[in-house]
């Protein structure tokens, strides 16, 4: 998933990336109130991990945006304050939960799982094409009786190709919605991880899943996809 973390500390900003990352998230970093609402309004998120005390305008405010402008992306507020009329105001800006500092990172990810399994409710608990099937809970893969291991970024792409299988995916949506806002259009990371789960999943495999879309991006397909996916041409 695409998470937006909006925390003025840098080194919790950070902590807290590095931890959603290696839960295979793609994750953007704002430090300030009006960067992290421009960035919420402008991208594509699944989730927004919001802190309430941020310089140029504090997290309530910016939610409180957020929502005016139609968004129902799920918020996390994250704050030290923790009296009862404090929860209430920031419930009431619009956040879908609140979380006290200090907290522990495990209750943390336990919300952040909530939240996103509340985002997505028809999406089902095993994903399957042909006989690859990817596990979100566990974080498992296997190919027929084969498991796969695979990086937080190789199970994020995969993650990703297997919810839109049969689809064509840019290389700029992939990028979007796996590296964020750092990826750099000027970079083949997407071309280079697409071949590192082709080497773990279909090199022995004589049914190849992963397919190269000339001149537009990749399509996860099973044997049952039309040999020609739209917009392009298989390779």
């Amino acid at each position: 998933m695409h998470i937006l973390v909006v925390e003025d500390e840098i080194r919790v900003a950070a902590f807290l990336r590095q931890a959603l990352e290696e839960e295979g998230h793609a994750v953007d970093e704002a430090h300030d109130g009006e960067t992290g609402l421009n960035h919420a309004l402008g991208g594509d998120f699944d989730l927004v991990v919001l802190d309430w005390l941020l310089p140029v305008r504090d997290g309530r405010h910016v939610c409180a945006a957020i929502r005016s402008a139609g968004l129902t992306v799920p918020i996390l507020m994250l704050t030290a304050r923790d009296a009862v009329e404090d929860r209430i105001a920031g419930l009431d800006s619009g956040a879908d939960d609140y979380l006290t500092k200090p907290y522990a990172l495990g209750e943390f990810l336990a919300r952040v799982r909530a939240l996103l399994r509340r985002q997505t409710p028809g999406v089902p608990s095993v994903l399957r094409v042909a006989d690859l099937v990817l596990y979100p809970d566990t974080r498992h893969v296997v190919r027929g009786s084969r498991p796969i291991d695979l990086s937080a970024r190789e199970f994020a792409l995969l993650d990703y190709l297997m919810r839109n299988a049969g689809r064509t995916l840019s290389r700029t949506m992939i990028a979007n919605h796996v590296w964020g806002f750092d990826f750099d259009g000027g970079s083949n990371i997407v071309d280079v991880y697409i071949n590192y789960l082709r080497n773990k999943i279909d090199r022995a495999s004589p049914c190849k899943l992963i397919r190269t879309v000339r001149r537009v991006g990749y399509c996860l397909c099973g044997q049952d996809c039309p040999a020609n996916p739209p917009n392009g041409h298989d390779e």
